[in-house]
């Protein structure tokens, strides 16, 4: 598990986007180069967390704990191709088709992204399970405000709040 000082620095408040892309790969990549100009991953990134993808899908179908929901995506790849230990959250302006993580031949429309970098190769669970945790605990209304935001502050504080 996690400790208050480690989950409240997952958040960096220059590493939560907001995204224009339209697919799935783009996304990743516009994400990823700007991961890597600011220092968070290595050259070999972006490559690693599409194929990644592609084998093990990280889409998630929220519609279980409410329907009105959107689905998140939470791509990640292994501690070698990160130097930090971050969730970035992007906010898609438009849904994204990603495969689902239970049923990896099932298709889905995602609308946000909580991106996991994380340099420790045992650490990626506990990152995922307080995710899980967030979007099983929170208000299903509060949920809907906060994945509807564009502006990166309320959503760095919204995400601030929730992990203490």
């Amino acid at each position: 598990m996690l400790s208050v000082e480690e989950l409240q620095s997952l958040f960096d408040e220059n590493a939560i986007f907001i995204s224009k892309s339209t697919q799935k790969e783009d996304v990743i990549k516009e994400i990823s180069d700007k991961l890597l100009k600011m220092g968070f991953v290595k050259e070999k990134f972006l490559e690693n967390v599409l194929a990644r993808e592609k084998d093990y899908p990280t889409g998630i179908d929220l519609s279980v704990v409410d329907p009105e929901l959107p689905n998140i995506a939470i791509p990640h790849t292994e501690a070698e191709f990160v130097n930090v230990r971050k969730v970035i959250p992007v906010h898609l302006d438009n849904e994204i088709e990603f495969n689902n993580m239970i049923a990896p031949d099932q298709k889905m429309k995602v609308k946000f992204l909580f991106m996991i970098l994380n340099d420790d190769p045992e650490g990626q669970s506990n990152i995922l399970a307080q995710i899980m945790n967030l979007v099983t605990t929170t208000s299903p209304n509060d949920l809907k405000t906060f994945f509807k935001s564009t502006d990166t502050g309320a959503i760095y504080n919204f995400l601030s709040k929730k992990f203490n």
